[in-house]
């Protein structure tokens, strides 16, 4: 187990000659993963995840920023010596090994003891339920089977960090669920530190005990999963996160007395929440949660608020 600290990390990738300017894969991060914790950092595709997780493993280097691990500034030090490993998108097990060659190959290029391979790889077969697998070749297995021999192969030799890099995305729906719970199980037993990435959000909200929401390179919100669903941080988090998403709508809010009586304008038509939901931060902007309603009014016509933005105190998953 570990504890992660991220201060102000950025990393800047510098185009050719005559092409586009510099892009900010990852601006200004800053941010802690407890011992033992599973942070999922979920966004859209280009919101610098990946990147994020190349630059704890060491194989990016930051252009600012530093990275501590137990305390250590490891922002300089190599992949190999940062006792981290990754899970990818693709298993890239080598074919023409055994399912028991493959998760001991870390222990092997580590010159670890005979016996102590044999115990390690045969425990993971068993917490991983792969014990009757473990003299098969890579093709004679499924893909979640495939999918959990690499996972095995990073956790036998018991990193400090595991980063997996949206390592379901190849399963179909039912193996997907079948290995959340597994990773889910993984980390309460063995207390390992994981840093998770997905674009899933029914995924990062499963699994995440704290999510950190990205897009563009810069971190949105971080916090527990239902409180990021309940009250977002700000109108890409309120729209990111949800299915169905979130009706967005542009207005400014007159408070009348109790914040129960406030009433929000926007175009031709008003609205009144039954509950204070927001707060007025300038004329032109509103800081929005979920919230129950009970009338919604618009262009002078009234409709059921079930009609128009369904009420939900629990996210759907």
């Amino acid at each position: 187990m570990a504890r992660v600290v991220i201060e102000h990390l950025t990393k800047t990738f510098k185009a050719p000659k005559g092409k586009e300017p510099i892009v900010n894969a990852v601006q200004d991060l800053s941010l802690a993963v407890e011992s033992g914790e599973l942070l999922v950092l979920v966004g859209p595709s280009g919101s610098g995840k990946t990147t994020t997780l190349r630059l704890l493993a060491g194989l990016e280097e930051p252009s600012q920023g530093s990275i501590f691990i137990d305390g250590i500034d490891v922002t300089k030090v190599s992949a190999r010596e940062r006792d981290v490993a990754m899970v990818f998108q693709h298993h890239a097990l080598h074919p023409h090994m055994t399912v028991f060659e493959n998760v001991a190959f870390p222990l092997t290029i580590r010159k670890t003891p005979k016996a102590e391979i044999d115990r390690r790889v045969r425990e993971m077969g068993e917490l991983l339920e792969l014990g009757d697998c473990l003299g098969r070749a890579p093709a004679e297995i499924s893909g979640g089977q495939r999918q959990r021999v690499a996972l095995g192969r990073a956790l036998v030799r018991r990193p400090k960090l595991l980063l997996l890099d949206e390592p379901l995305s190849n399963l179909d729906a039912p193996l997907r669920a079948q290995m959340r719970r597994l990773i889910a199980r993984l980390n309460g037993n063995l207390g390992c530190t994981m840093v998770y990435v997905t674009h899933d959000q029914t995924e990062a909200m499963m699994l995440g005990k704290r999510l950190a929401v990205m897009n563009g390179g810069v971190l949105q919100q971080i916090d527990e999963p239902q409180q990021i669903y309940r009250t977002p941080g700000n109108v890409f988090v309120a729209g990111f996160v949800g299915w169905p998403p979130m009706n967005l709508l542009s207005g400014r809010l007159v408070r009348r007395g109790l914040a129960s009586n406030s009433t929000i304008f926007f175009g031709s038509g008003s609205f009144s929440p039954a509950t204070s939901f927001c707060s007025l931060i300038s004329m032109s902007f509103l800081k929005c949660s979920r919230m129950r309603c009970s009338r919604l009014r618009i262009a002078g016509s009234a409709m059921p608020a079930s009609s128009a933005r369904r009420a939900v105190d629990q996210p759907p998953w």
